[in-house]
């Protein structure tokens, strides 16, 4: 199989869509906007697939992401996200994701409205990796 982002061949991940072909190597994914989501059934989505936040928000203009306190898209996006609970905390996908790995599952919650349940859930669904320890 050849790897949607990269054109190499050896790509082992398939879009878990039905009817969806498409194949990309795992280090391409993020590069690609491919969705992996690593709880069971562990599945990766194609860009055209890939889940999208359905938390209806949109940052006020200025808006700065918290981990990194630098400028956020205009909307939702694949690098742009939205906490599901208190809906007016907005970071970028790399800031949330290196937060995941650094909290670990057991305290991981949003930075500032400190919502765990539904956070976590939609960042799983997103496909921030979020280790247990």
């Amino acid at each position: 199989q050849n790897c949607i982002i990269c054109g190499q061949s050896g790509a082992t991940i398939t879009c878990c869509e039905e009817d969806c072909d498409l194949s990309f190597h795992l280090p391409c994914a993020k590069q690609g906007h491919c969705v992996t989501q690593f709880i069971p059934p562990y599945r990766s989505f194609c860009p055209t697939h890939s889940p999208v936040q359905t938390v209806e928000a949109t940052p006020e203009p200025g808006t700065e992401c918290l981990i990194c306190m630098e400028p956020v898209e205009d909307r939702k996006t694949f690098n742009n996200m939205v906490c599901p609970a208190c809906k007016t905390t907005w970071f970028h996908r790399d800031c949330i994701q290196n937060q995941a790995i650094h909290s670990g599952f057991s305290i991981f919650c949003c930075p500032h409205c400190q919502n765990e349940h539904r956070f976590l859930m939609e960042m799983f669904i997103m496909g921030i990796r979020i280790p247990r320890r």
